[in-house]
């Protein structure tokens, strides 16, 4: 039987592959691609080009003003999806294709799908050296695009038309397994996007994809439970595995049924409402006095779904030195680390297994009561940092009166600064996955761009929500252009912009250790002789949205209010006060380097303080 196929170029078959990929998520057959963003230039425009407008209706494309933005959108869109749907970026060669470098480092160190689709240099030399071509003297092979090696999980440069068979599905499925999910990046040359190939026509068949459930095995899970039963003081850490693995259900099932205290990674946040009673709050350097306490104290600790970032275990001093660790992570590098009693399998189903082997076990009552009761005391704290008037403006004065006025179902965004650690110690989580605090990479410009993916996300699931987005004053100047996208595409944000005059929250840290103001904020910076304020409601009005300025939180209130009612993106700027009012509790020990030697006294004292510290430190076992 003679095998049909279709004569396509290489740019159209990995097109129309895509556009025929779907996945089914509760009993819904949605296209697994949601689209792509864009910016064209030589090296993408003439072939893929052609084949994305050929595939407009399927395939949606969204033109972005910054290369990198598109990769934050794409990322903050397949977190929004759970990682069960991704987009692509595509950029040209040179200078487009290595702006999405910090994108792909982005998207792997969250563990999210991302599809980079990229210009590279001409596969025959011909036309050598072209425009935008980093030229290597000893390997011509060599090109910008090897930069994404160590930032993608698969990489491939398609030197052949028929390499596409073999190569695109082997990207998804690396983009689909929760082991290894994380970027995909091929490398697409020129002259090879437009050559053509007979492709077999079973290439492009409609596919229904599932995400894959690996069982745990049984006898990791019996070692576990006896280790979990025989625990005084358990505890939880619920990491963001937990809400890709659709596990919320089965995690607060087994909390409850055994009554074992739950703490929250920061990208953990919104695993359970605030008001769970066995809720203890975000653990860590940025987390509540209240896990941090249980978790100084816990004898048997169950991480779930957690790469145990230095954040969450505070550089390893969060835990006595003799709590032994379980890790249920559907990644064995994950499972294993500090010498953790694996349990390697999804999430899901690693807690049904483990609830189910724990029997009639349950923690004892006083631990439990004393859980709580930290819990108790922590929101007091948070109460009075978010309360109006208490002190200067603040990030967390600007949160609590969003947190207060906002839907259960609207999203809550941010990156970089002070603001991931203000929104974790401080948000009253009302909706079970609710919260985007990207904190892997902790990104700078991932704010309004992630906004952007976000938004266009929700709009496909819960319309009527709202995608609300903070950011501090310097990682808007780094990266806004998006609030024009948003207006463009009708995807409408509402934008916290907190200006305090710079990068406060390092100000903080060389303060902290020591050291003097210096080129953090802009008014300590040497060089400004014109310290010209910007008017950022003016700016945000010039892209198209809606803006005003506000001085207090009263007003911040009212604002949001119109906010709400706005039919486009609009922005709120509030100014804060660089110095005051920061979240004081809830702060583990977090290591930094400091100098070993120095003139300052002040700085001296700081890495006395900080060596001192490094005692508490577990040492991987």
């Amino acid at each position: 039987m003679t095998e049909r196929t279709v004569r396509l170029t290489t740019a159209q078959a990995i097109v129309r592959h895509l556009a025929n990929q779907f996945i089914e998520i509760d009993g819904e057959r949605l296209r697994l691609c949601g689209g792509g963003f864009a910016i064209f230039g030589h090296g993408n425009v003439t072939c893929l080009g052609e084949a994305l407008h050929a595939a407009r209706d399927a395939l949606p494309l969204y033109r972005g003003q910054n290369e990198q933005g598109m990769g934050f959108a794409a990322a903050a869109y397949a977190k929004a999806w759970l990682r069960r749907r991704f987009m692509f970026a595509t950029a040209s060669a040179g200078p487009g294709t290595s702006n999405l470098v910090t994108s792909a480092a982005l998207a792997h160190v969250n563990r999210l799908p991302m599809l980079l689709l990229c210009g590279d240099t001409y596969q025959t030399r011909l036309p050598d050296p072209v425009l935008q071509q980093i030229e290597n003297f000893q390997d011509p092979t060599l090109g910008v695009n090897d930069a994404f090696r160590p930032v993608t999980r698969y990489w491939d440069r398609i030197t052949h038309p028929a390499q596409v068979i073999q190569s695109l599905p082997a990207a998804i499925a690396t983009m689909l397994d929760p082991a290894d999910c994380g970027p995909a990046f091929l490398g697409l040359p020129q002259d090879v996007q437009g050559w053509a190939f007979d492709y077999p026509e079973a290439f492009f068949a409609p596919r229904v994809h599932r995400i894959r459930r690996q069982a745990p095995d049984p006898r990791e899970v019996a070692d576990a439970a006896a280790l979990l039963s025989g625990a005084q003081r358990p505890m939880i850490i619920a990491g963001g595995g937990v809400q890709y693995s659709r596990a919320v259900d089965e995690l607060t099932a087994l909390a409850e049924a055994h009554q074992i205290p739950v703490v929250e990674t920061i990208a953990g946040r919104a695993n359970l409402l605030a008001t769970h009673p066995l809720n203890i709050g975000p653990i860590g350097v940025t987390g509540s006095d209240s896990a941090n306490a249980i978790a100084a104290r816990a004898d048997v600790i169950l991480a779930v779904g957690t790469r145990l970032q230095d954040f969450t275990t505070g550089s390893w001093t969060a835990f006595d030195k003799s709590a032994r660790l379980i890790g249920v992570n559907v990644a064995r590098h994950d499972a294993i680390k500090h010498m953790s009693a694996p349990v390697v399998g999804d999430a899901r189903l690693g807690l049904q297994a483990l609830h189910e082997a724990l029997g009639d076990y349950a923690a004892p009552g006083e631990w439990v009561a004393e859980a709580k009761a930290e819990r108790a005391r922590w929101d007091e704290e948070v109460a009075r940092t978010v309360a109006p008037d208490n002190g200067p403006n603040s990030y967390a004065k600007a949160i609590g009166v969003v947190n207060a006025l906002c839907d259960p179902r609207d999203r809550i965004v941010t990156a970089s600064g002070g603001l991931p650690a203000e929104i974790t110690a401080n948000w009253r989580t009302l909706g079970i996955g609710t919260v985007d605090v990207e904190f892997g990479y902790s990104c700078m410009g991932y704010e309004v761009a992630g906004g952007w993916g976000a938004r266009i996300a929700q709009a496909e699931r819960e319309p009527d929500k709202d995608t609300i987005v903070f950011v501090g004053d310097g990682a808007y100047l780094l990266m806004n252009s998006d609030i024009y996208s948003s207006v463009l595409t009708d995807r409408k944000l509402i934008v916290l912009l907190l200006d305090n005059g710079g990068f406060a929250v390092i100000n903080k840290l060389q303060n902290n250790t020591g050291n003097e103001s210096f080129a953090t904020l802009i008014k300590d910076t040497p060089t400004v002789t014109n310290p010209v304020p910007v008017d950022f409601e003016a700016h945000a009005r010039s892209m198209g949205a809606l803006a005003e300025t506000v001085s207090t939180p009263a007003e911040l209130a009212e604002a949001f209010r119109r906010a709400k009612a706005a039919d486009r993106t609009y922005v709120i700027v509030m100014q804060v006060d660089p110095y005051e009012g920061w979240t004081e509790g809830g702060h583990a020990w977090w290591e930094v380097g400091t100098p070993e030697v120095s003139e300052s006294p002040r700085v001296r004292e700081a890495h006395a303080r900080i060596e001192a510290e490094r005692a508490r430190q577990r040492k991987g076992v």
